[in-house]
């Protein structure tokens, strides 16, 4: 009796090409946890008021360091102070995010051609 539908060559190629999928995926899957391990050590430095104000955040986007220059020091104006402060916390956590982005780009790339 013929065989009708089905994939070409019966079942017998299906578990090899689904066994290679599933050490792909594993592998990814590997490659992405070591890459996100990595980007949470780095750190991000980001400045506002001419350098007046430094604040660092890592990539797990956690303030680590704080600094302020004297002459940013104001008592009669707290409120240019906060707000430097806040700009640089801003734009550091933005290179953090950027990071984490650019990486999960690279890792995901090849499956652009994928459809599901």
């Amino acid at each position: 009796m013929a065989k009708r539908g089905g994939y070409p060559g019966g079942m017998m190629g299906m578990p090899g090409n689904m066994n290679n999928l599933m050490k792909q995926a594993q592998r990814m899957q590997r490659q992405m946890e070591e890459s996100q391990k990595e980007l949470e050590t780095k750190e991000f430095t980001a400045k506002a008021g001419g350098g007046a104000v430094e604040v660092t955040v890592t990539g797990k986007k956690e303030i680590t360091k704080v600094k302020l220059s004297q002459e940013v020091v104001d008592p009669d104006d707290v409120e240019m102070l906060e707000d430097l402060v806040m700009a640089a916390a801003n734009e550091a956590l933005k290179m953090a995010e950027a990071a984490n982005s650019e990486m999960m780009g690279k890792m995901t790339g090849g499956l652009g051609g994928l459809s599901f």
